[in-house]
């Protein structure tokens, strides 16, 4: 992979020096997770989408999920501690996260938010997540990904 093809995501990883796998795919052009598996010839079960939520709080949450399944917001409140949770609009993830909708990552965001992922990750050797940019993913250990953001683990899907 060229140097100018590694998203800010990659470099992270490798400044932290851990072992990920990038792949590319498709045209540029956003496309659903399923879609994102089926291109690169993996089980759905393993790629994971990355949703940014409020809380009641006016606290912003990160919320990683199969890409198959829906994030339950029930369980995402009683798992952050909120009364209650909502998906930000599209418009805000820019300005907020500095990704856009379809390459919104777990790891650079602009500053760091308090992150759950589904504990149907904690299962599975290595998963699938936006590498930060629409058309590339990176597929790296949970354990791994603990070494670069803080996260818990909790039930978040329907």
């Amino acid at each position: 992979m060229k140097k100018d093809d590694k998203t800010n995501v990659m470099r992270v990883l490798d400044q932290k020096k851990i072992s990920y796998n990038a792949y590319s795919y498709g045209n540029g052009e956003a496309m659903s997770g399923t879609e994102v598996a089926e291109a690169l010839g993996i089980d759905p079960e393993r790629v994971y989408k990355t949703l940014v939520t409020v809380g009641k709080s006016g606290q912003h949450y990160v919320f990683v999920v199969p890409v198959e399944k829906e994030l339950d917001l029930k369980a995402a409140a009683s798992a952050s501690g909120e009364k209650n949770i909502e998906m930000i609009k599209s418009k805000e993830l820019l300005p907020l996260t500095g990704y856009i909708h379809g390459g919104c990552s777990p790891i650079g965001m602009k500053k760091f938010f308090p992150t759950f992922i589904d504990e149907s990750a904690k299962d599975k050797g290595t998963i699938y997540f936006s590498a930060g940019r629409i058309g590339h993913q990176v597929e790296l250990a949970p354990a791994d990904l603990a070494k670069v953001i803080r996260y818990s683990f909790a039930a978040l899907c329907k």
